[in-house]
């Protein structure tokens, strides 16, 4: 695919579009009917209604008429999450959507699944970026995504491109989806041993199991320093340190939020509700810590580090805890809203009620725990690799590489 002509999607597109929200025009949602699009309906490429399904009824859709969907169109999110794409499938019935979601109906010289590759490139996203408008919430205008230069080889080319990034898109996805049943598995055992043991429930809350809360770091990362701990490194109950920053600090301050083996780090604070409460039990098995001796580490402000007293709770019993569904309730009633950001204190933190099963049902629990962790980290570990070979197909096929 040397020397591919660019041509704007404009000329090359039927239509492009967006919907509207239907009660600014009067009409009302329904518990079912028509399915109404949103961004968080484009899921890996295609359109999940089950996600947070919303409906409207056949007379909304017919007066709706601009911004109805039909199969083989491309859907894009124009508005908040931008660039998000999906590709409606053949045997979809009628769809309807609102105005974060663009509608591009191509030509027949465009293969829809080449499009809805190329709207993840590189190229893509440096032009989708430039065209963004930030108002109140970032958004793209239908000039602008009919302004987007895209290669156009010829059709027969496109298909065999698509095929080829379908596959290697398909690998990572079941890496991903392995990942999550693992994750589901170890729920599933937590939940199974507290249902077994019921009878034997006390329970404690985590101020009286926590021998100390401790707020991180306000310092800024600098090129040197101790390697700190921030949001991105506590992720799915393990610490990564995927991006690790380093933090200059004197020795008072050092001592005051040194990690130690079996501490536990919570979100505090973040635009996301989901992520306020996310822990990660600091550990020896941290994958990368080689280069960093663990009593190096610290961690930033944004976290709650919770050091449990001895013999007092089992921490991977914590973590699962405050994962579990139970927990995040818990994290939820106790977080407050402030200036746009979630936030829970260490007060709202010690009140969660914990199970305070056997100590010796804890430890097994940690130990069966942690060899399914040590799965997932290969699973991790391959999706990365997966990830990094779509890319570099993704790289080559548009650049005509491939």
């Amino acid at each position: 695919m040397n020397a591919v002509s660019q041509v704007r999607l404009a000329e090359e597109s039927e239509i492009i579009t967006k919907g509207s929200t239907p009660t600014t025009l009067g009409f009302e949602f329904e518990q079912d009917g028509v399915p109404f699009v949103r961004a968080q309906n484009l899921v890996d490429g295609t359109v999940s209604i089950e996600v947070d399904p919303l409906y409207i009824s056949q007379a909304t859709h017919k007066a709706l008429k601009r911004s109805q969907i039909l199969p083989a169109d491309v859907l894009l999110s124009i508005a908040g999450t931008i660039g998000r794409a999906a590709v409606v499938p053949d045997e979809t019935g009628p769809m309807n959507c609102n105005q974060a979601v663009a509608i591009i109906r191509p030509s027949g010289r465009i293969d829809r699944r080449f499009l809805l590759h190329w709207f993840s490139s590189n190229d893509a996203r440096s032009q989708i970026s430039k065209g963004k408008v930030t108002a109140t919430i970032s958004n793209l205008s239908l000039s602008e995504i009919g302004k987007l230069n895209i290669p156009l080889p010829p059709l027969d080319e496109q298909r065999r491109i698509a095929a080829i990034l379908d596959k290697a898109d398909a690998l990572r996805r079941k890496r991903k989806r392995a990942i999550d049943l693992l994750d589901n598995l170890t729920q599933s055992i937590f939940l199974e041993m507290l249902e077994d043991n019921v009878d034997r429930w006390s329970s404690l809350t985590l101020g009286e199991a926590v021998e100390e809360f401790r707020y991180g770091t306000s310092i800024k990362s600098g090129p040197s320093g101790f390697p700190v701990l921030r949001i991105p490194n506590v992720i799915g109950g393990e610490i990564d340190l995927g991006d690790l920053k380093t933090v200059p600090l004197d020795g008072k301050e050092f001592q005051r939020i040194q990690m130690r083996e079996g501490d536990l780090l919570l979100v505090r604070t973040n635009g996301n509700p989901d992520y306020v409460g996310r822990c990660a039990v600091f550990d020896r098995s941290i994958e990368g810590a080689s280069e960093f001796s663990l009593t190096e580490f610290v961690y930033a402000s944004y976290l709650i580090r919770a050091r449990l007293r001895p013999n007092a709770l089992n921490p991977y019993y914590v973590q699962t805890f405050l994962s579990s569904d139970v927990g995040r309730k818990a994290m939820s009633e106790r977080s407050k809203t402030s200036a746009g950001q979630f936030n829970v204190n260490t007060e709202g933190l010690g009140s969660i009620e914990i199970p305070a099963l056997p100590l010796a049902l804890q430890d097994a629990f940690a130990h069966r725990r942690k060899a399914v962790q040590s799965a997932i980290a290969l699973h991790r570990r391959a999706s990365k690799t997966a990830d990094n070979l779509f890319s570099s197909l993704q790289h080559r096929a548009f650049a005509g590489q491939l």
